[in-house]
């Protein structure tokens, strides 16, 4: 629904929110209507932060979101082989390797064969890598600041270490996450 106002969604997905519930206590009395609160509400947030990062820094720069990772992930950690970029970030290997031939065709990453196994390589920032990474971290951490300021300083540290917890706990019921 487009009405002007950016904020619009919100009592729109809140009343869904609240008519999901609704409808979930009807079909499903035993259902745990909180977990699946705080699960609608974490992928909505998580989603909308992803979003406003891409659509308000990544694209205008001509990158996305899954490039300022994969491009975080090699100025964090030095040269990496295209699995351990996958599991730093999140992604496919297979869209690693998508993603590397875009970054590489941009002068933003290079490839080198393994010395000990040609069909292995090993992935690292170009200069220009670098340069585009921390102009983009800068950036992505000033919106990320003005999310921040939502919360008290404390509810920062609280909500991190929260979020923190819950994946850490995903291994004790056998949680997936992308490795």
């Amino acid at each position: 629904m487009k009405t002007g106002d950016e904020t619009a969604w919100l009592p729109e997905y809140w009343t869904f929110v609240e008519a999901a519930q609704e409808r979930m206590q009807q079909e499903f009395p035993e259902a745990d209507l909180e977990a699946n609160r705080l699960m609608m509400s974490l992928n909505r947030a998580s989603s909308t932060v992803t979003y406003d990062f891409e659509a308000s820094i990544h694209r205008p720069a001509g990158s996305t979101w899954s490039g300022f990772r994969l491009l975080l992930a090699l100025w964090v950690c030095g040269p990496l082989n295209p699995r351990e970029v996958a599991v730093k970030t999140g992604m496919s290997r297979a869209a690693v390797s998508s993603l590397v031939n875009t970054l590489e065709g941009r002068g933003l990453v290079v490839r080198t064969p393994s010395r000990s196994d040609r069909r292995q390589v090993s992935l690292a920032l170009t200069e220009e890598g670098v340069q585009v990474v921390r102009r983009d971290f800068q950036a992505q951490n000033e919106r990320e600041s003005e999310w921040a300021q939502a919360l008290e300083p404390s509810e920062v540290a609280v909500l991190a270490r929260l979020l923190e917890k819950l994946m850490q706990h995903r291994t004790s019921f056998g949680g997936r996450a992308r490795h």
